[in-house]
């Protein structure tokens, strides 16, 4: 289990010279299919974003409505 923590430890401090040296061994194919699944990601969570806020709208804009009427019959 050391082991395993201290390879897990060597591989996050490595040097940034191994840094670049893995990078640039990224094929375009590669690196196009990262960056879609990326993209996709990123359009779920805007997705989701975007429903939480038209949510939020519906609700203010019904409290709106239900003062408006409130103060009209009463």
């Amino acid at each position: 289990m050391t082991s395993r923590l201290a390879e897990a430890l060597r591989r996050f401090r490595r040097s940034p010279e191994a840094a670049r040296e893995v990078s640039a061994r990224v094929s375009a194919a590669e690196f196009r299919a990262a960056a879609e699944q990326r993209l996709r990601a990123l359009e779920r969570e805007v997705a989701e974003v975007k429903g939480r806020v038209n949510g939020l709208i519906f609700v203010v804009v019904g409290a709106v409505i239900t003062q408006v009427v409130l103060r009209l019959v009463g």
